[in-house]
C-alpha cells in the first residue's frame, strides 16, 4: 500500500519541478498522517530528491537538444563561420590597399 502511495505522489507531484522545502512539507504531512514512519520519510525524501535531480537533468538535455535542432534549422552561421569571414574582410581590405599604394 504505502510502495503504491509513493508511486501516485511521485506520478501525480511533477518531481522534476519540487525543491527540497516542498518535499519536506510533503514528508511532514505524510508522517503526521500516518501514513509515513520518520525512516520512510527519510528515504522518500531522499529518493524523491534523486527522481527530482534526474528528471531535471533530462529534461535540460532535452531542452538544449530541442533548441540546438532548430537553431540547426534556421542555417544560421555560427561564431566560427562569422570569425573566418572577418579574418578574410581584413585580408581583403589589407589587399586593396596595398595595390593602391597604402599601407
Amino acid at each position: 500500500m504505502k510502495e503504491t502511495l509513493k508511486n501516485i505522489l511521485y506520478a501525480g507531484i511533477g518531481a522534476a519541478f519540487l525543491t527540497k522545502d516542498k518535499i519536506e512539507e510533503l514528508k511532514g504531512d505524510l508522517i503526521e498522517k500516518g501514513k509515513l514512519s520518520q525512516e520512510e520519510g527519510r528515504q522518500f525524501v531522499d529518493d524523491l530528491m534523486r527522481r527530482s535531480e534526474k528528471a531535471k537533468d533530462q529534461l535540460n538535455l532535452w531542452i538544449n537538444k530541442q533548441v540546438e535542432d532548430r537553431v540547426n534549422q534556421l542555417n544560421l552561421a555560427t561564431k566560427d563561420e562569422i570569425a573566418e569571414l572577418r579574418r578574410k574582410i581584413e585580408e581583403l581590405q589589407v589587399a586593396l590597399n596595398q595595390g593602391d599604394g597604402k599601407e
